[in-house]
């Protein structure tokens, strides 16, 4: 079974849209031309790929075909721009959890931007989680804590992220002083990102070996995240880069001395031979062995 180009193009720009007006824009098409194409995807494999809703998604046999698509338009492009001797743009879904897109892997985007004409389209998703980005077809390449590749992927180690567990001297004084760490900590207000963000209780673990469930507040955007913790509102993980500056300063303290969490970071991406893949790896790395542990 051969596909048609531009339905599987559509498909992708209705799934990277979210709804068949906006690809419609995107393609600088009419919404009919859209629907239209999508209907003759769909009447050929026999199967619905796309859930009508506020937003579009795909169906599970669409997940199959969304990651066909961004290949074959990928391809398509390196192709007709090596063809003509230009220079495409090329656009790129990539996963990166929001600690990284906060830190170190912003330069990587700058790094390939410089030599490509690329037009990044950034998920943001937590490490433990991004992995699924790449078995749906929403991204060509992602950031995860997950070693085991996904199926057509390869997996590059990057390094680690460490994370301290800090909070205010006001707020050290109030709920964690005049009694054991472990039992301090099952009664002091705990900051998390959201509800995927698990560091906090692994540090818990670690320092009481028991599991606790401590007053809790979530804040999803690393620099509203950092603020809450330094204003006390909560004790908290902080990557290791951010929080040492305000340890060294006093502004912050450390709840558990000696303890931390190392985070261990991978690169996924799609196996393809494929220049700006490659390219956008090479910047990954450059970027990962600057602003990451490697031990």
């Amino acid at each position: 079974m051969q596909f048609d180009s531009a339905q599987l193009e559509t498909f992708a720009a209705v799934v990277d849209e979210g709804s068949f007006d906006a690809a419609a824009r995107r393609l600088q098409v009419t919404p009919s031309a859209v629907s239209q194409r999508i209907k003759a995807l769909e009447s050929r494999l026999g199967q619905v790929v796309v859930m009508r809703g506020k937003p579009a998604r795909p169906t599970e046999a669409g997940q199959a075909l969304l990651r066909l698509a961004r290949q074959v338009s990928l391809l398509e492009l390196e192709a007709i721009t090596a063809v003509r001797g230009t220079v495409d743009a090329l656009r790129l879904p990539i996963a990166v959890n929001a600690d990284s897109l906060n830190n170190w892997f912003l330069p990587a985007m700058l790094d390939l931007s410089q030599n490509h004409d690329a037009r990044f389209l950034v998920h943001q998703e937590d490490e433990e989680h991004s992995a699924e980005f790449l078995r749906n077809g929403t991204v060509l390449a992602a950031v995860t804590a997950d070693p085991r590749p996904v199926q057509g992927c390869r997996v590059v180690p990057l390094g680690k992220m460490r994370y301290l567990p800090v909070a205010t001297p006001e707020y050290a004084e109030r709920w964690l002083t005049g009694k054991p760490l472990a039992d301090a900590l099952a009664d002091a207000p705990m900051m998390v990102f959201n509800a995927k963000d698990i560091l906090q209780h692994r540090l818990i673990r670690k320092v009481t070996r028991r599991k606790l469930d401590p007053p809790t507040h979530a804040v999803p955007a690393p620099g509203a995240f950092h603020q809450a913790v330094r204003i006390g509102l909560g004790w908290g993980m902080i990557e290791d880069e951010v929080a040492e500056p305000e340890l060294a300063a006093g502004r912050l303290v450390d709840v558990a001395p000696g303890k931390y969490i190392d985070v261990p970071l991978y690169w996924q991406h799609w196996k393809l031979e494929s220049g700006i893949l490659d390219a956008l790896t090479a910047a990954v790395l450059r970027a990962a062995a600057t602003g990451l542990r490697t031990s």
